[in-house]
């Protein structure tokens, strides 16, 4: 029996997710049939496939010939949220470029998350169906084949996502707030409620109600508040980190082509966890264990 146990790493994950990243070389088909069968448990209860794992939770997984193989001991590139064969949904750490237009070499997601892929005998270039800047981390949508890329973007581009941040903002925040100054001559709408507020940094969640480029970052900065480590925007720079202290935490959709209601979790990055941790001191475990909680 392989027993794991949950932590702020991997608070906020779905079950599927955690088997991905500690068995990435296993088909899909695999890791389905685990939890079907019942080897697969989260405190001694057999999980559904999307089960949050949440802080001190104990996943144990009954080993086998084959997933003694599996079991590398070392995590992918590439952190891995939910897939099928339409879509593959990853974490994007801070710092890193999505495309190769960004970079001078092949460490950009889209590589990253080919070769991942191609590992498993799947070829094919995989295409972003929404948007992160690079200094933003958390979730990303990818389709795997243009008719996917397609569908996806229709449903973007019709109903939208929805989307919840988590940012450290310079100054003092009111409890709740919304910013609706117009980018680039278009409405835009970014709402937020406080989490934490600390002597001259605040923890919040934000919701932007609009899409545009650089919406949140632009609109903090537009306060008077800008994010933390966000320096083209004014925000104090954040020494140790490789983006800035905005995290793309919660992206819910309707499937297009299974008509499935998902609402996918990005753990927070283990640096943004630190500076967290600093900020709030002895809250950072209750305010840990409140963000599943949190409203749409």
């Amino acid at each position: 029996m392989v027993i794991s146990k949950i932590t702020a790493a991997d608070h906020c994950r779905h079950v599927e997710s955690f088997l991905q990243n500690i068995l990435p070389a296993a088909p899909l088909s695999y890791l389905k049939k685990l939890t079907r069968s019942g080897h697969v448990t989260v405190n001694g209860s057999i999980p559904a496939p999307d089960t949050l794992l949440k802080l001190d939770d104990t996943v144990s997984i009954k080993e086998s010939a084959r997933t003694r193989v599996l079991l590398t001991g070392v995590k992918p590139e590439t952190d891995i949220l939910f897939e099928d064969q339409w879509i593959i949904v990853f974490n994007k750490e801070p710092g890193l470029a999505v495309h190769r237009a960004a970079e001078v070499d092949d460490h950009n997601l889209v590589e990253l998350g080919g070769k991942l892929l191609s590992k498993r005998g799947i070829e094919g270039k995989l295409r972003p169906v929404n948007r992160l800047d690079r200094g933003t981390s958390g979730a990303i949508i990818m389709a795997k084949s243009p008719t996917a890329a397609g569908m996806f973007g229709r449903m973007v581009k019709e109903e939208g996502l929805g989307k919840l941040y988590l940012a450290i903002i310079a100054g003092r925040l009111p409890e709740v707030g919304s910013i609706t100054t117009p980018l680039a001559g278009k409405e835009s709408e970014t709402r937020y409620r406080l989490l934490f507020q600390g002597d001259n940094e605040a923890f919040a969640a934000v919701y932007p109600l609009t899409g545009r480029m650089h919406q949140i970052r632009q609109h903090f900065k537009l306060s008077g508040h800008p994010i933390l480590g966000d320096l083209r925007y004014g925000g104090p720079m954040l020494p140790g980190h490789a983006g800035h202290a905005l995290h793309s935490f919660r992206t819910s959709f309707t499937h297009p082509a299974t008509g499935r209601e998902l609402c996918i979790h990005a753990p927070l990055p283990e640096p943004l966890l630190d500076i967290i941790a600093r900020l709030t001191g002895d809250d950072f475990i209750p305010l840990l264990r409140s963000l599943p909680d949190l409203p749409s």
